[in-house]
């Protein structure tokens, strides 16, 4: 399992279409993945549960992934997140 704190970089936060592009993106890999922000904590590959985070630019989450793939999930999740 690998965790990692990242930043949201998008500059409108985690709203309908960019969480639904992060869930295409966590899609992609086998790991299970989960995005946690305060005391929540939401299956990456779950548009309804994106959407329940609201995450805004500069917000801080933590977010882990389990799986054969998990540093390149950690990797992709970061890179679009951080918006890079």
């Amino acid at each position: 399992m690998t965790s990692k704190e990242i930043r949201i970089g998008l500059s409108s936060g985690l709203e309908a279409r960019p969480a639904a592009m992060l869930v295409q993106v966590a899609s992609q890999y086998e790991s299970s993945i989960y995005v946690e922000s305060e005391e929540k904590r939401v299956n990456a590959k779950s548009i309804m549960g994106m959407m329940t985070l609201g995450l805004a630019e500069g917000a801080h989450v933590k977010v882990t992934a389990d799986g054969s793939d998990e540093e390149s999930a950690i990797e992709g999740i970061e890179k679009y997140l951080s918006n890079q």
